[in-house]
């Protein structure tokens, strides 16, 4: 499974807005890869069975498919779970 490449990450724009916009402790240095501290944190794949994001739940990489409004849902809330200053 491929990193995901600038027109994947386009194509998650909606989804990577709403993760910049909640998580200001996080770090992204490229575009698409955030760090928590200086430590990966997610970052998203693409690959023929469609977009994956893959968090780190409890230091262990967890994957999250990224394909409808509801899987966002799912990914962000999993996100503000693991984050020191959740909401």
């Amino acid at each position: 499974m491929k990193h995901a490449d600038r027109t994947t990450l386009e194509s998650l724009a909606p989804l990577l807005a709403q993760v910049r916009q909640r998580v200001p402790p996080l770090k992204e240095p490229g575009a698409g890869r955030f760090y928590l501290k200086s430590m990966a944190f997610l970052h998203f794949h693409h690959d023929p069975a469609g977009l994956f994001a893959d968090l780190k739940v409890n230091g262990a990489w967890q994957r999250y498919p990224v394909n409808s409004a509801a899987d966002y849902r799912t990914l962000l809330e999993a996100l503000d779970q693991q984050l020191p200053s959740s909401r």
